[in-house]
Order: C-alpha cells, then sequence, then structure tokens
C-alpha cells in the first residue's frame, strides 16, 4: 500500500521513464522518416533490398530449422537419462552461450571451423579436398545453432520433465514406445515449447548483427542491420539506409506479432531431471546412442569455448595488458557498461514501482481514471518489449543521421550508445527486479505504513534494502550485455571511442588473429563472470526467506 502522495510521485516517476524512452525511441525514426520521404532510393534498388531481405529471411528460417531439429532429440535423449554424471554440469553449459559475446564466440568457431581450424584440419586428414567455409552462409547457420541449439534444448526440455508418472505408467501398460510413444505422449507436452522456442529463435537470427558482420563473407551474404551499418558507414547512403531500416521495423514488428499467436516458451526451469520410469527407457544400444548424441552436444558447444580459452592463452597478454589502447578501451567499456547499467535499473525502477501503483487497489474508483491507470499500466508494462521492436543498429543510424556521423563529436556519440544499451537491457532488468519489487510491497507495505515511513525515507530505509539482491542481479546483467556489445559502437567506434568489442573487431579485420584471441579470451572471463555473479545473486535473491 502506498499512500496518496506516493502514488502521484510514483505515477510521475513512470511518466517520466516513458517520456525519455519514447523520445529515445521515436526520435531516430522520425530522422529517418524524414530522410526515406526526402529520397528516392526504393525506384532504384527493389533488386538490393529484396535480395538482402530474402536472405534474412532465408538464413534465419534455415537457422530456426536448424535449432529445433537438433535441439528436439537432443531434449528426449536428455529427458530419458536423468541421471548420469556431469548432467548438471552440461546444463550449466548450455547457458554459456546466452551470456557469450557474439564476438567472442565468432573467434572460437573460426578457430574451430575456419580454414586452418580443427575440423578442416581432421578433414584433410581424411582426404578431403575442398576445406569447409566458415565464411558465408553456412559459418552463419553454424553461429546460429551454436547460439540458439542450447537454447531451444533448454526451453523444450522442461515440458518433458515435468510430465506426470502417470502418464508413463499408463504407456508401459498399453505397451506404448518408439513412434507411437513420441506422437501420443511426448509431442503433445513439446509442442508448445517447440513452437515458442522456434519463434523466439527466428526473432534473435532475423535481428542477428555480430555474427552476419564477422562470418558474413560479403554482399551475398548479408542480412538488413549489417546492410544499414554498411549503408552508412562505408557508403553514407541514408535513402538506403532508411529503406532498409524501415523493413528491419517491419520485419520485427510482424515476427513479434507472430510470436502473440504461438504458445510463448516456458522458462528453462531447474531441468534436474525425474524419476519416473519410462517404457522407453532401456540400455544397451539405446543408451550408447543417447550417449552419443548427448557427448555430440556437449563437443559442438563446448570445443569453441576451449579453442578461445587456449587461443587466448598462446597470445602475447603481458603485451596485450602492457599496451595503452586495451586500458583505454576498457575504460571506455566500464564507462558505457556502468552508465548504460545504471540507466536502464533507474528507468526499470521507475517503470515497475508506478505500474505496481497503477495496479494497487483503490476504493471506488471512477471509470475513467480506471481506464486511464490500466492504459497507463499497460504502456509501462509494454515499455521494454517495445525497445526490442528498433534493434540497435536502426537506432543507431537514426542517431547517426542526426548527429551527421558522429565525426569529431565525442560526448554526443557515449551518450546514444550508453542509452542504446541501455534500452537494450531493459527488458531483461525489468522482468528481474518487477517479480521481486512486488513481493517486498506485499511483504512490508502494512508494516511501513504502521511505523508511519513514507516517501523517500521508506525507499532507503524499507524499499532499497529489500530490493538490493534484484537490483544488483540487474546491473550485472545489464553490465555484461554492455561490455559484449558491438551493434550500437558500430556506427560510431572511431580512434577516439575504442571499446573492448571495437578493439577486438579491429583486430579480426587486420588479420591479427593472435591478439585478437587474447582480446577474446579477457572479454569473454569479464562477461562470463558478471553472468556468473548475476545468477548467484538470482538465485540468493529468489530463495531468501522474509
Amino acid at each position: 500500500m502506498l499512500t496518496r502522495a506516493e502514488h502521484r510521485a510514483a505515477r510521475a516517476g513512470g511518466i517520466a521513464a516513458l517520456a525519455v524512452i519514447g523520445l529515445a525511441l521515436a526520435l531516430p525514426i522520425i530522422v529517418l522518416v524524414s530522410y526515406g520521404l526526402s529520397s528516392d532510393a526504393g525506384a532504384s534498388q527493389g533488386g538490393y533490398l529484396y535480395r538482402i531481405t530474402r536472405f534474412t529471411l532465408l538464413q534465419a528460417g534455415l537457422s530456426t530449422l536448424l535449432s529445433v531439429v537438433f535441439a528436439v532429440p537432443l531434449a528426449r535423449a536428455l529427458a530419458r537419462r536423468p541421471v548420469f554424471p556431469g548432467r548438471r554440469w552440461l546444463i550449466i553449459l548450455f547457458t554459456l552461450p546466452l551470456g557469450l559475446p557474439p564476438l567472442v564466440a565468432a573467434l572460437g568457431l573460426i578457430e574451430i571451423w575456419g580454414r586452418n581450424g580443427a575440423a578442416n584440419t581432421a578433414l584433410g586428414y581424411l582426404g578431403a579436398q575442398t576445406p569447409f567455409s566458415i565464411y558465408g552462409l553456412g559459418g552463419i547457420l553454424l553461429a546460429h545453432v551454436f547460439f540458439n541449439l542450447p537454447l531451444a534444448t533448454r526451453l523444450i526440455l522442461p515440458g518433458l520433465e515435468r510430465l506426470p508418472r502417470e502418464y508413463w505408467k499408463t504407456a508401459a501398460n498399453l505397451g506404448m514406445g518408439g513412434f507411437s510413444l513420441f506422437r501420443l505422449v511426448e509431442w503433445p507436452a513439446m509442442r508448445g515449447s517447440i513452437a515458442g522456442a522456434a519463434g523466439l529463435v527466428f526473432m534473435l537470427c532475423a535481428t542477428s548483427f555480430t555474427l552476419v558482420l564477422v562470418l558474413g563473407g560479403g554482399p551475398r551474404a548479408t542480412t538488413l542491420e549489417v546492410a544499414i551499418y554498411q549503408a552508412l558507414r562505408f557508403d553514407f547512403d541514408p535513402g538506403r539506409a532508411v529503406l532498409l531500416s524501415a523493413i528491419q521495423i517491419v520485419l520485427t514488428l510482424t515476427i513479434m506479432a507472430g510470436l502473440k499467436l504461438v504458445s510463448a516458451p516456458a522458462d528453462p526451469g531447474n531441468t534436474k531431471g525425474g524419476s519416473a520410469h519410462r517404457p522407453d527407457v532401456r540400455g544397451g544400444v539405446h543408451a550408447i546412442a543417447d550417449a552419443a548424441l548427448i557427448l555430440l552436444a556437449v563437443v559442438f558447444v563446448a570445443a569453441p569455448m576451449l579453442a578461445v580459452i587456449g587461443a587466448g592463452l598462446v597470445a602475447d597478454l603481458p603485451r596485450l595488458l602492457s599496451d595503452a589502447i586495451f586500458w583505454r578501451a576498457t575504460a571506455t567499456s566500464l564507462g558505457i557498461g556502468i552508465a548504460s547499467a545504471v540507466l536502464a535499473l533507474l528507468l526499470s525502477s521507475l517503470m515497475v514501482r508506478a505500474r505496481h501503483s497503477a495496479n494497487a487497489p483503490t476504493s471506488a474508483p471512477a471509470s475513467r481514471r480506471l481506464s486511464g491507470l490500466r492504459l497507463l499500466s499497460g504502456m509501462w508494462g509494454a515499455a521494454g518489449s517495445l525497445t526490442l521492436l528498433v534493434p540497435p543498429v536502426v537506432l543507431g543510424a537514426g542517431w547517426f543521421l542526426m548527429l551527421g556521423g558522429g565525426a569529431g563529436q565525442l560526448v554526443a556519440p557515449l551518450i546514444v550508445i550508453v542509452t542504446i544499451n541501455a534500452l537494450m537491457a531493459l527488458p531483461f532488468v525489468m522482468r528481474v527486479i518487477e517479480p521481486a519489487y512486488n513481493t517486498a510491497m506485499a511483504r512490508n507495505s502494512q508494516l511501513a505504513l504502521s511505523l508511519g515511513i513514507t516517501g523517500i525515507n521508506r525507499i532507503r530505509q524499507i524499499d532499497l534494502k529489500a530490493m538490493l539482491l534484484p537490483m544488483a542481479t540487474g546491473f550485472a546483467f545489464a553490465l555484461a550485455l554492455s561490455l559484449g556489445d558491438l551493434g550500437a559502437i558500430a556506427l560510431f567506434g572511431s580512434d577516439r571511442i575504442v571499446t573492448l568489442p571495437w578493439l577486438l573487431y579491429q583486430k579480426l579485420g587486420s588479420y591479427r588473429t593472435t591478439d585478437a584471441a587474447g582480446l577474446a579470451l579477457l572479454l569473454g572471463i569479464a562477461t562470463m563472470v558478471l553472468i556468473f555473479i548475476a545468477d548467484r545473486l538470482g538465485n540468493r535473491g529468489g530463495t531468501q526467506q522474509p
């Protein structure tokens, strides 16, 4: 419960947060629209736009298909084998790609699948004449499956593990096995999660930027976001960039609308396995097949990360650590990351508090006032997801045009980068702190009112203390996202603005792969430590007692 003054302050803060988010999204879009109205690029570039859009949808569709097709048998194998040595560590391994910076993963994939990588070396020993090329459509698909196979598996697996024991007993009594068991028992439990996971993976692949930028391999393997970057960074063709941005926004909006029509993927859950007797769980050849499938998945996911570690340790780390540009990039990355995490946390806190106030029961409110509060509550709830509608590169394109390319500027591009990173972290931070805030308010509201603690004193003495762990979790996660992000810095990176991902990308572009490996190792360690801290804090916050 809040006092009237607290309700007014909470809603005013939420409206201020909405205004900041609205301006940050609307201004670049208005600039893009104004450039688009004054441009006639569409008439002369129809074939180019069609080709780029077609490839974007093609690679996203194929990536989704491959990720889900491999995730279904892997999830079934893990569900059939709920107990085996190292299963807990395998699930942890499957969480690591979710927090790994795309540039670091790209370097690991190059170490394994590149021309001189382990896979092509093995193929050479087997007599293969044409090595596998990591660049182009094949490399993009490989990278997307690396990231999304573990995600899809973790989304599908809980549905199988939650099946009641009675289902398996009935199946055993009816003598079910093989395809009948899959069709009548497993498929109904998985299909909702599969649809939701496929939609989410398609969204991630359609808006992929860094992986396509590094592994695309030229004009024939370019997506909309990479084409926007190239149109502004290399060609400075605002008209083409605006048309590509419009197509990207429409595409993203269509995908998000489609996601509403399919079952949303369930949370991954603990996936600790179960002990229910299953008629299809047999030893011998069947156990060997499951073990082989799980082992292949482990090798596929772990090999690039181990390759990054191995290549990074071979690099001349003392020389990298003594280089002034490394420390300048580190300081810039930390400064941008901390500022964006603080901004994301502030905006999220204001909207979560305002949303709680709008949803709080009141005594016989007027219908017009109630409908207004419901509208505001919906806007605060949707504000985080709204930031997913406009990808970072599209936002950056609008700000890039507004700032005239940002050449010779320092403060304005830094503010833009911080703002974009904060907006991209907003949905995740809100998801962390909103349930915790609602729980804290349910526990502490009556006590605070009975003690006469209201206003800023209540926020300082009660609310902030109760929210310390969730806010620390959100901060660490937002900081990790910002540290590994290349999308916002790609347009504004220069000799004056150098972050660790931008420095790593420059090393890769100049074929200084040894230095790039060292930087990838350091960047990967930093982000993984932050993700680990966020996970630990989240677990502690979720299990603490009142």
